[in-house]
């Protein structure tokens, strides 16, 4: 049986690279190789640019009303049972996701392409009268920034790289999707769909690019003179050295990067529902969301009953190979480098004398089980980095003070997560956490589609994914007559 091959798509062709190198993608639970993929040069990479902006005057030029029925009938296809299980198939064989993660992956994909299609209203012009000069008119126009840039990550290859491109094309850019090496076949299914629903040749171009080849080749496009903007999802350290790439350029960027995201669950709150959407929020996708909770900062009140409940909910999550072992409901991380990095973060803060109040320390290849941990300090890595793994820190405090102050002790804002039945009180609590986002009575892991994650700065990045940041004000101003100063 022959693997799946996935070419970049540039001009509205599928192509292979120009000097017909590739690159294998291995599935992470079994280490088989299950694609390859077209090695992009930086003539491959020159191309899709140039597409790009040959294509930008004409789509920036068609009637937004032309483009959201684009997005609307890509929002019907993707509907549809044929996208539903290539979604979860290609997930699952590239990324070893669980079924479950695919499935979410496909069903976020239609609501948030009719959400953008409705931002479309954001688009027009308006006018007012100057303050200055009676009579005379500014009109202000929203246009394109032209062409773009975008990154997206494995973790979520679907949806995030839907979103990394989605608004940005409804505004009237043209973009080029740089896929990550490990999951092309998975974001190309957005490139297919965009195409069956109708988007013209040269607007959406994609390429992949081996490991080795990327710094270099991103470095590269972002300083071509017709790249105007980027965004990129994915770990604080490689967006550090996109932010620079780019400042030589004083090119703008969306960065969404890391998360470590606390949940504060307080003495009034619903203990058991609590415990349970705790456990989704920690073990979804193995740990490996950048919105996942990793922090977990409970009131003493409820401390015992809450840990109870989570040790109940994490004992019946199995991490496996969900070919070898149906009983299996977590896959595994992405890489063994990975895994061995999550339990040397929990042996160190072991040693500096917090408790594994679940979990065995061991891994098998990628695999880890859940793993619980009490009384970390600040200063650890555990408390201190994305583990972006199946574990989860637990502290438990006395006031309300304290939990804040614990939630806010870190270089990470882009989500979090409040438990009281005090919805007033609760209102006030979320104010002084330091987050893009604050779910009251939810999980960390939730997004609104016009309202996206933001982080504060730091390792969770800055910018939005909005009209704002995909458009630019141009001012008209239209003279009544000569001004004074001038007569």
């Amino acid at each position: 049986m022959s693997i799946p091959f996935t070419q970049l798509f540039v001009n509205g062709q599928y192509v292979p690279a120009g000097n017909g190198n590739s690159f294998e993608i291995r599935n992470p639970s079994s280490g088989k190789i299950v694609g390859k993929a077209a090695a992009a040069s930086f003539e491959d990479c020159k191309a899709a640019i140039d597409a790009a902006h040959q294509a930008l005057q004409v789509w920036e030029g068609t009637p937004p009303h032309m483009r959201r029925d684009i997005f609307l009938k890509a929002a019907d296809l993707v509907s549809a049972d044929k996208y539903k299980i290539k979604i979860i198939q290609t997930m699952h064989t590239e990324v070893a996701a669980v079924d479950s993660w695919g499935f979410l992956n496909w069903a976020v994909c239609a609501n948030y392409l009719r959400e953008v299609a409705g931002l479309v209203n954001q688009l027009g012009s308006t006018t007012q009268e100057s303050g200055v000069l009676p009579g005379t008119k500014i009109l202000v126009n929203r246009k394109p920034v032209g062409v773009g840039l975008a990154m997206a990550p494995w973790n979520a290859p679907v949806w995030l790289a839907l979103r990394s491109v989605a608004l940005a094309i409804l505004c009237g850019n043209t973009m080029v999707l740089k896929a990550s090496e490990y999951s092309p076949q998975s974001m190309a299914i957005i490139v297919e769909l965009f195409v069956e629903a109708g988007l013209p040749a040269g607007v959406l171009n994609y390429i992949t690019v081996k490991a080795e080849d990327s710094p270099l080749l991103v470095s590269q496009i972002i300083a071509h003179a017709n790249v105007r903007h980027i965004n990129f999802t994915g770990g604080h350290r490689v967006g550090r050295i996109i932010a620079t790439e780019a400042a030589k350029y004083l090119k703008p960027c969306i960065f969404e990067l890391g998360g470590k995201a606390p949940m504060i669950v307080l003495d009034d709150a619903d203990v058991a529902s609590a415990a349970k959407v705790a456990g989704f929020s920690v073990l979804w996708n193995s740990g490996q969301a950048c919105c996942g909770t990793e922090r977990l900062i409970i009131q003493k009140g409820i401390a015992d009953q809450f840990i109870a409940g989570l040790i109940e909910f994490c004992k019946v999550m199995k991490a496996g190979n969900q070919d070898a072992d149906t009983s299996a409901n977590l896959g595994p991380l992405l890489t063994e480098k990975a895994a061995e990095n999550v339990l040397n973060m929990i042996k160190e803060a072991q040693a500096a004398g917090a408790e594994v109040i679940l979990g065995d320390l061991s891994r098998e290849g990628s695999l880890i089980q859940p793993h619980l941990v009490k009384g970390v300090q600040p200063g650890t890595a555990l408390w201190d980095k994305e583990s972006f793994g199946p574990v989860a820190v637990i502290s438990v405090v006395d006031t309300v003070d304290e939990a804040i102050q614990l939630a806010n002790s870190s270089d990470y804002s882009l989500a979090a997560a409040l438990w009281t039945s005090d919805i007033h009180r609760s209102l006030d609590i979320a104010s002084r956490i330091r987050s893009g986002y604050t779910n009251i009575n939810g999980s960390t892991i939730h997004e609104e589609p016009a309202f996206p994650f933001v982080g504060l700065g730091g390792s969770s990045g800055y910018g939005e994914f909005d009209v704002a940041h995909f458009t630019q004000k141009r001012r008209v101003v239209i003279h009544a007559g000569i001004n004074p100063f001038f007569a």
